[in-house]
């Protein structure tokens, strides 16, 4: 696995006195507050990221926003970022998602969750002491983001790429994009450990539902959550050409995109 994308917690221990990291808690402030947090860690809430309103597509917050935001936690551009939250990592990786459309080369996410971190390292209380930066973010753009466009995933489906729905089984049967796979995001994660399964494993979750290295990927779903973590599952995996479809299904179905219907095997 690589840890330039995923971090254990033993990683993130041995680094915390480092100036140049930064940890996010994405998890409700309450939870930041009242349950403790990762020593040292600043609390960026899920929803404060997430903007439907803005410009920019999908549940991006738009550049200025985004500045905003990290700036107020004492957030550099060169600093190295790990994420957190206590859902298996599923909204912590919808950060790392959001900052990698707005230019941010290093941001990882932590493997497992608050709880999996709790087990065997220290937690705090209180929020640390930070000096407000002038954060500068690049505007998002298609080319230079993970992200993908409308024609974008039209030329998928017409090409040999393999469209990966993240969404549940009752959503996938009702309608999905020709040809898209039905991938769970939550196959990826051990119940017991809440950390991600062996690589063989997910190296075999994958290949089950076709999606190889040799093929395109285009990860699309209705919450984007989803496919933030199985994106950075793949890239940890080494997976090299992967693009997410920030527009939802219920958009694409809006605008009378090509759909199927019915559920595989």
């Amino acid at each position: 696995m690589d840890d330039s994308v995923i971090v254990s917690p033993d990683w993130l221990a041995a680094r915390l006195e480092d100036p140049g990291v930064a940890v996010v808690d994405v998890r409700d402030a309450w939870e930041y507050d009242g349950i403790g947090h990762v020593p040292g860690a600043v609390s960026v809430p899920f929803d404060s990221y997430r903007d439907e309103t803005a410009d920019d597509p999908g549940t991006l917050p738009g550049r200025e926003a985004f500045e905003e935001l990290l700036g107020e936690v004492g957030i550099e551009p060169e600093d190295t970022i790990v994420a957190y939250d206590d859902s298996n990592g599923v909204f912590a990786a919808r950060f790392r998602l959001t900052a990698r459309a707005y230019g941010h080369e290093d941001v990882r996410l932590l493997d497992g969750d608050f709880s999996a971190w709790n087990r065997e390292h220290e937690t705090e209380s209180g929020s640390p002491s930070v000096e407000p930066t002038a954060y500068t973010a690049m505007p998002f753009s298609f080319a230079e983001s993970p992200f993908v466009d409308r024609p974008g995933v039209e030329a998928a489906i017409e090409g040999d790429a393999v469209l990966v729905d993240t969404r549940d089984p009752e959503e996938y049967a009702e309608a999905h994009l020709p040809g898209a796979v039905r991938f769970d995001w939550r196959s990826t994660v051990d119940d017991e450990t809440r950390r991600l399964k062996p690589t063989g494993e997910l190296e075999a979750l994958f290949a089950d539902r076709g999606i190889t290295r040799d093929r395109e990927i285009v990860l699309y779903c209705n919450t984007a959550r989803r496919i933030s973590h199985t994106d950075a599952v793949l890239e940890a995996l080494g997976y090299e050409d992967v693009s997410v479809y920030e527009g939802s299904l219920t958009e694409w179905l809006a605008t009378d995109g090509e759909i199927e219907t019915g559920s595989t095997a």
